[in-house]
């Protein structure tokens, strides 16, 4: 799935050691754009972590999965990004260009009297 949002706050970074091995995890708070913007937190495992693309404010093109997992009775649900990427207005610029249209001189269709119908 994908999600283009708002990055409104980076949470500590989380590290520590399983079975295999080191691990670091960086949640990060997320607002998307419309009439109601939910907030969403988004973990970052690993390195896919990226700092320099992480800066409160800046738009982000993020791709994660859905989990969800059951403890003790209670069903967690987790949002994983797999890939994440400035986007907003540098992406907005580039796809804002002028739309290939054929462009019609006024009055040139009146001229032609070529309808098969």
């Amino acid at each position: 799935m994908q999600l283009t949002a708002k990055l409104v706050q980076v949470l500590p970074l989380q590290t520590g050691a399983g079975k295999n091995g080191q691990w670091k995890k960086q949640d990060i708070i997320v607002e998307t754009e419309g009439q109601y913007p939910k907030k969403v937190c988004v973990s970052i495992w690993g390195d896919k972590i990226n700092e320099q693309v992480l800066k409160v404010g800046s738009m982000l093109n993020i791709s994660f999965d859905v989990e969800s997992r059951e403890y003790n009775g209670r069903w967690y649900t987790d949002v994983k990004a797999w890939r994440v990427e400035p986007g907003g207005a540098s992406a907005a610029a580039e796809g804002s260009g002028p739309i290939d249209q054929p462009h019609f001189e006024e009055g040139a269709m009146e001229e032609k009297d070529d309808l098969p119908f």
